[in-house]
């Protein structure tokens, strides 16, 4: 049996999440995806034993079953509601879920119709990652749903068809390979505002250093949604911009010549290498939770700041905190 002592904090991460290496450990942890298969069952049980273990039960269950146990629960459960996230929204499938939609992108670049499939799958799964780890304290209605799927599918495609029919005439063909690339870069600075809006539009909930809700702030959501398009494209880029440099030489190989077949699984396995370490690096780049000077929303959004005011009856701290989304 544990001491008290002894006993796992299941409500605090177990790296140290305000340095790079922490948050990398984290993130690295919670998508591992050997966790994808996980039946549903067993992840309602992992969180059982994480909600049993809080309320200081199950005293004899080991560390090692209550770490494996926070690791389902962290992976497919929402942070703010609680609730048993959809299968492509779960933090263990970025990694086998990327890696299909990304190496089909790469592999199959070459006719507008395989481009136009593929940035439509591709941004039907962003659509569906932006919402399940949007902050749950700012709904989004259906109309906005629509309209921010339509408008970023639309993009990729326009970025998609566009650069592909100028750098068919204009580049070499080692140019026409990024335009995978152009096409994910400009539809996440697309989707993932219009998909958060309104977080954007109303502000989103802040705290003070214990927890306290204190305010609301739009520079804040702003702030937190810029950070994730970052991560988002930082995530992309190394698979999407070496691969096609490889991929110019290999495919240049006797051998592989013979084996034209196996192009979009060799592509596809490459692609999951570099997703592997690049999903918790890019997740990693920013603490998930985000600071914001009161200063600055005293100076950019006086009416929430009057707000904090007299929520605070005058004792407005000097940064707020709040959760950024993935």
């Amino acid at each position: 049996m544990q001491t008290l002592a002894q006993r796992i904090d299941v409500d605090k991460p177990l790296y140290d999440l305000s340095t790079f290496k922490g948050r990398f450990q984290h993130f690295a942890w919670m998508t591992d995806p050997r966790t994808v298969v996980v039946s549903s069952e067993r992840l309602l049980q992992a969180k059982s034993l994480v909600d049993s273990y809080r309320r200081g039960e199950t005293l004899d269950t080991t560390p090692e079953k209550v770490k494996y146990a926070m690791k389902l629960y962290n992976s497919a459960f929402h942070p703010d509601t609680g609730e048993l996230q959809n299968f492509c929204g779960r933090m263990s499938f970025q990694v086998p879920g990327g890696m299909l939609i990304t190496g089909g992108m790469l592999a199959f670049y070459r006719t507008i119709p395989a481009v136009v499939l593929w940035q439509f799958i591709n941004q039907s799964f962003n659509a569906v990652v932006n919402y399940t780890n949007r902050n749950a304290n700012s709904p989004t209605t259906v109309t906005q749903l629509g309209v921010s799927y339509v408008s970023a599918t639309s993009s990729a495609l326009i970025a998609a068809i566009g650069l592909k029919s100028y750098w068919t005439k204009k580049a070499t063909p080692i140019f026409q390979r990024f335009v995978p690339f152009a096409a994910v870069a400009a539809a996440n600075c697309v989707n993932i505002p219009l998909m958060r809006q309104n977080e954007i539009i109303n502000g989103i909930e802040v705290k003070d250093e214990n927890g306290n809700v204190v305010g609301k702030s739009r520079t804040a959501a702003v702030k937190g949604i810029s950070q994730v398009v970052f991560s988002r494209i930082t995530m992309a880029a190394p698979g999407m911009l070496i691969l096609p440099f490889i991929m110019e030489r290999v495919e240049k190989l006797p051998i592989y010549k013979r084996i034209q077949w196996i192009n979009a699984p060799f592509q596809t396995a490459l692609v999951g290498c570099f997703l592997l370490f690049m999903v918790p690096t890019a997740c990693a780049l920013f603490p998930q939770t985000c600071s914001l000077n009161t200063t600055t929303i005293k100076r950019l959004e006086p009416e929430f700041y009057e707000e904090m005011l007299e929520n605070t009856k005058g004792n407005v701290p000097d940064k707020v905190y709040f959760n950024k989304g993935l």
